[in-house]
């Protein structure tokens, strides 16, 4: 239900009635003005305020005859008014109304966005502390490293998205400008009071320079912000998959109650909430594209750009919005199993503890080069032993890698045994997890 409250909620905000609705917006404010400023009569002016409407169905009739979306808008709004209707789009040009409109469309689907992001930031926040000393293996290449916690795991998928948070609170001042500069942006018909008047009244900056459109450097700035937005979102949902691959099972997604993975194979749970995200961030990404190609308009300015803004603007914002409601929901239902992450972190016989051993011996006067020589040869003795079919860990409880350590007779000459298993301790991986926690939460 969540999913499908927030689709909806930022799919009618880019409604052909919504679009209009915000046309009507603008022009009202640019009424109020002009009336401001003197020109427009009180009584024309209340009029307009009072009684200008429009019909979508009536507008895309007129449009088929007038081939121009803006004026069979104004055609249909005239339709409600008597000859006040003189007054409205007086001194303005199709884009002045348009880009300013889709401003405030931007502003109020960029401000569910970033309501999505702290939201997400807040599941996250909770998991995190919720397993902020859950021992798992951390990995390079796809190769075990060494210990980290699945707590860390998700500081930093935290302070990832704090940024992306900054920068989309950023570029909602980009994007929150306003116009009303006439054919040529260069005010010869109206002051640029009309203008300043019209977008503080609508809680928009006024453009400080523009040639008949706002510039479209400010929407490929959405563009790429919400692209950014949507890889982070892929990145975390591709280590979901990672985590519930068969072999590695540290992590699912939920798995309802009679929930089914595959019409062939009913043991199947498949992970298919963040392959959907895997695939829409491919979308949301191809957007940028056009964004940043419809910066380069001809001269003042054509209309290449008006075309490809019908499509991802839209689709950008309600795409993102799914996306993030559909992860918030995979990381706050996450089944997680530190049972089986303690069984990998220990599936190569303690070799994620060679680095600890490796730092110890320089300590006892033993140049690097040597110690690598010593801590390496017997982390491949563990390769080999592994791949023969010798254990990870005896029956003492002796992972395969310290047992082969203790029996190095040049490594005991300068490690004590209480010294080499003390290498073997998982609390000097988690010794500084609060100190990591505080700069990320600060808590």
């Amino acid at each position: 239900m969540v999913e499908r409250y927030a689709r909806e909620e930022m799919r009618q905000k880019w409604t052909m009635q919504a679009k209009y609705q915000a046309w009507l917006d603008v022009e009202k404010a640019v009424v109020k003005a002009w009336n401001q400023l003197g020109l427009i009569p009180d009584e024309d002016a209340n009029k307009i305020i009072e009684n200008a409407g429009f019909d979508v169905e009536e507008i895309d009739e007129i449009e088929k005859v007038t081939k121009h979306d803006l004026i069979a808008f104004t055609t249909s709004v005239a339709n409600t008014l008597g000859e006040e209707s003189r007054w409205f789009h007086y001194g303005m040009t199709s884009s002045d109304t348009i880009d300013t409109a889709v401003a405030l469309q931007m502003r109020e689907s960029l401000s569910l966005i970033i309501e999505d992001v702290k939201m997400v930031m807040e599941s996250i926040k909770k998991r995190a502390f919720e397993h902020k000393m859950t021992l798992m293996v951390g990995r390079s290449h796809g190769i075990h490293g060494e210990p980290i916690t699945f707590g860390l795991v998700l500081a930093v998928w935290y302070d990832e998205m704090a940024r992306h948070l900054k920068n989309l609170e950023q570029t909602m001042e980009v994007i929150c400008v306003g116009q009303v500069s006439g054919a040529m942006g260069n005010f010869a018909h109206a002051p640029l009071e009309l203008e300043e008047l019209t977008c503080k009244a609508l809680g928009l900056q006024a453009a400080p320079a523009s040639n008949q459109v706002i510039q479209r450097d400010r929407y490929a700035r959405l563009a790429t912000s919400l692209a950014l937005l949507a890889s982070s979102i892929e990145k975390f949902a591709v280590q979901v998959r990672h985590w519930q691959r068969t072999e590695v099972y540290e992590c699912e997604e939920y798995f309802a109650k009679g929930q089914k993975g595959s019409s062939a194979m009913p043991h199947k749970r498949n992970p298919i909430l963040t392959e959907n995200i895997t695939g829409l961030a491919r979308m949301v990404r191809a957007y940028a594209i056009p964004a940043m190609e419809n910066v380069a308009l001809w001269h003042e300015r054509d209309i290449s750009h008006s075309s490809t803004e019908r499509f991802w603007l839209p689709d950008a914002f309600i795409t993102s919005d799914f996306m993030l409601h559909r992860m918030n929901s995979v990381i706050a239902n996450l089944t997680v199993y530190p049972e089986n992450m303690m069984k990998n972190l220990n599936l190569t016989g303690g070799l994620v503890f060679s680095q600890r051993v490796l730092l110890e011996l320089p300590l006892q006067g033993v140049s690097r080069e040597e110690a690598y020589k010593i801590v390496q040869r017997n982390a491949m003795k563990v390769w080999e032993g592994l791949q023969q079919g010798k254990a990870a860990i005896n029956d003492a409880g002796e992972s395969l890698y310290l047992q082969y350590l203790l029996a190095d007779e040049e490594l005991r000459s300068k490690l004590s045994e209480a010294q080499i298993r003390d290498c073997f301790n998982y609390d000097y991986y988690t010794k500084n997890v609060d100190g990591i926690f505080q700069r990320v939460f600060n808590q």
